[in-house]
Parts: structure tokens; sequence; C-alpha cells
């Protein structure tokens, strides 16, 4: 791997990461149920865990 590849890397978890957020608020803030938001979420949540990402830390707490 080369050093650039790492970057790469990383900036591709840095914008899930953001993503991920993204879903989070818009859940937080729906109203109705949305099957497509919620299969989003859940998708997204399986990416970053293939890297190795904690995501408890990246919910929203009630």
């Amino acid at each position: 791997m080369k050093a650039g590849d790492e970057m790469n890397q990383f900036e591709v978890i840095n914008n899930i990461i953001d993503y991920y957020k993204n879903l989070q608020a818009i859940k937080r803030a729906n109203t109705c149920e949305n099957k497509v938001l919620d299969y989003e979420i859940k998708t997204t949540k399986v990416k970053l865990e293939s890297f190795g990402i904690n995501l408890h830390d990246l919910e929203f707490q009630e």
C-alpha cells in the first residue's frame, strides 16, 4: 500500500462517517416511518463496521 492509498482510505472513511451522521440527523428529525432511510442507515453501518469503526459514539444519545 502506498502512502497516498492510506490518505485515500482515511478520506473514504471520513466521508462515510459524515454521511452516517447526516442520516442520523434526518432520522431524528423524521416523524414518520421511512424504510428507505432505515435501509440506508443499516447499510452505512455495515460499511463503517467493515472498517472497524465503533458506531456507539456516532449514534444520537437520548
